[in-house]
């Protein structure tokens, strides 16, 4: 992680096992829904040891300056960090007959990966794989979605899985679990935000690649959920700007809702014995 211990040798985070960077687990995606360049370098300078994908969300990076794109892109491929365009512009695209034209375009203006979705889209398997192909075949990397934001349209187990089994195959490197910006009624969430129980004990226990599996969660109970669920290198996306360090202290029990648990599982803390819990 790129970050100097300003305490060190007066306190240490309690929970060991934290991935750094570079990481293949305990990935932590960005949702940027239009922050400004100063913004981006201020998020940068405090916290890009936390952060490995940032997604310029959905098709916010048409509105850009094209100037003003390409140095956003630079400052955050400068951080060792992936960048890309929400999936639902790659998706219009190939609604308009211009994937591999897209494909092209999102490498010149320096993106590193690019989101196969049909949250809005209906793609037919073979329309998917020729996204994933185009993306490849441009030298970029892919990242897929699985769901709809349509709280109508209720995600099962079987399909994830599937289409999950397919795109890894196709090439994607990272299949992510819908959960919209929101967190709420879509994918993974009902309509309250809470995880569906029974599509989660699924997926983990049957996901063809657990490393590969990122569910987004922009809200931090969904957050403290996965932590709680899956461990602190869970992958995570949409995770808002200002939530990147509470995400990164509760995967590192600096938090107390993690804290407490990981205090519970030493056998001694500060010369006595750690509560029940």
């Amino acid at each position: 992680m790129e970050r100097s211990d300003p305490w060190a040798g007066a306190v240490a985070a309690p929970l060991a096992g934290r991935l750094e960077k570079p990481r293949t687990a305990g990935l932590t995606m960005v949702i940027d829904k239009g922050l400004g360049l100063r913004e981006t370098e201020d998020l940068l300078e405090l916290a890009a040891g936390a952060i490995d994908y940032i997604k310029l969300a959905f098709g916010s990076s048409l509105l850009y300056p094209e100037p003003v794109l390409e140095r956003k892109i630079a400052l955050i491929r400068e951080r060792g960090i992936h960048v890309y365009p929400g999936g639902t512009l790659y998706e219009l695209a190939f609604v308009q007959g211009k994937a591999a034209a897209f494909a092209q375009r999102a490498r010149d203006l320096g993106f590193t990966v690019l989101e196969v979705s049909e949250g809005t889209v209906d793609l037919s398997p073979a329309g998917r794989r020729r996204m994933i192909e185009a993306a490849l075949e441009a030298g970029l990397a892919v990242v897929t979605e699985v769901g709809k934001k349509d709280p109508a349209s209720r995600l099962q187990a079987a399909w994830a899985l599937e289409q999950a089994a397919a795109d890894l195959a196709a090439g994607a490197s990272l299949v992510i679990i819908e959960g919209r910006d929101s967190g709420v009624g879509a994918g993974a969430y009902d309509q309250e935000g809470r995880p569906r129980e029974e599509l989660v004990e699924v997926l983990l226990r049957e996901f063809p690649r657990p490393e590969a599996l990122m569910w987004e969660a922009p809200l931090a109970k969904q957050q403290l959920y996965w932590i709680r669920r899956a461990g602190p290198n869970v992958n995570l996306g949409n995770v808002q700007p200002g939530d990147v360090l509470t995400l990164e202290a509760m995967r590192r029990a600096l938090r107390g809702d993690t804290l407490k648990r990981a205090l519970c599982r030493l056998t001694e803390v500060f010369g006595e014995r750690a509560q029940e819990c």
